[in-house]
């Protein structure tokens, strides 16, 4: 059975038609202000999908946000054809509220061919039986939490290290990796192009939370000013976003305010099936916290900008 929150995602994706290469989204009721980056990049890559054949599934993605979003306000996407090819069809799309740039993005889709392999490191194996969901993980303490952190998910999100806000070791032991289990909140439809999305939707969740880790501190109380610049994202072969992914994140630099994180999706079979790179503002507010693992007096960071 769908959750509530992934029958919600899956209309937000169904988005209508209104001219050629012209979609609309009326909005949702969201009691966020603020739209999630990985639901409208998601959107933009449906709009670009349902403009090529479905026998050509989608091999790479690249998004770069302009501005936040507004939950309630009717989304269009204009989606333009770059190419038109023999094995490969690129377009591009400007994703609209009132008017005003949200988001661009391109996206390119390959007919399947055959090629030459090499395998690489398969992880080892993890039974998310033996993990808790993330709400069950933060239990009573979720009040803590910022509204973006609380609101409902359509992916079951399952932290094999502990979540950097739960972690008391992280101020004085900080890491530069954490492992996740993420997987669709229920049954998809067999259609690749929305499998792909609920990838993208998963694959923004915790990865800017990567990038502070090895300042020892969290952003999940709201201490940091936290936007998504660009993300992009490797599709080496189509994932199957209902069944369980293995998300590695690694944090890779900080600097200028802005933090730069990776990431490897792999099957239930170790098969690496999606790469990610994504690229955030992470300016700090300035506050103290009840969740700060570490505080900025005790890091190198500027003095808060607005």
């Amino acid at each position: 059975m769908r959750s509530p929150a992934l029958q919600y995602l899956l209309q937000r994706l169904d988005l209508e038609p209104v001219a050629p290469g012209v979609f609309r989204d009326p909005g949702g009721a969201d009691p966020l202000h603020r739209l999630f980056g990985g639901e409208v990049a998601a959107q933009a890559l449906v709009a670009m999908g349902r403009t090529v054949t479905p026998d050509r599934p989608v091999h790479s993605l690249h998004t770069r946000f302009i501005r936040p979003g507004r939950s309630g306000v009717p989304i269009e996407l204009h989606v333009t054809t770059v190419k038109e090819g023999r094995s490969f069809d690129l377009r591009g799309v400007e994703l609209r509220q009132d008017g005003a740039l949200v988001l661009t993005a391109t996206a390119s889709f390959q007919v399947p061919e055959p090629g030459p392999r090499h395998p690489g490191p398969t992880p080892a194996a993890i039974d998310p039986e033996t993990l808790p969901r993330w709400e069950e993980r933060f239990g009573d303490r979720r009040d803590r939490l910022s509204p973006l952190w609380t609101r409902s998910r359509p992916i079951d999100l399952r932290y094999v290290d502990p979540p950097p806000p739960l972690d008391p070791t992280l101020r004085d032991r900080p890491r530069r990796a954490q492992t996740t289990l993420v997987r669709a909140d229920g049954p998809l439809p067999d259609d690749l192009l929305l499998h792909a999305a609920a990838v993208v939707y998963a694959s923004d969740m915790t990865l800017l939370e990567t990038a502070l880790l090895p300042l020892g501190v969290v952003y999940a109380d709201g201490e940091f000013d936290c936007v998504s610049l660009d993300h992009t994202m490797w599709f080496h072969r189509p994932p199957r976003a209902d069944r369980w992914l293995r998300y590695e994140q690694g944090a890779e630099v900080m600097a200028g305010a802005r933090g730069l994180a990776s990431g490897r999706m792999y099957d239930e079979n170790g098969e690496l099936v999606v790469t990610v790179m994504q690229e955030g503002l992470l300016r700090p507010t300035g506050g103290t916290g009840s969740w700060l693992a570490g505080t900025a007096a005790d890091r190198t960071m500027p003095e808060p900008r607005r």
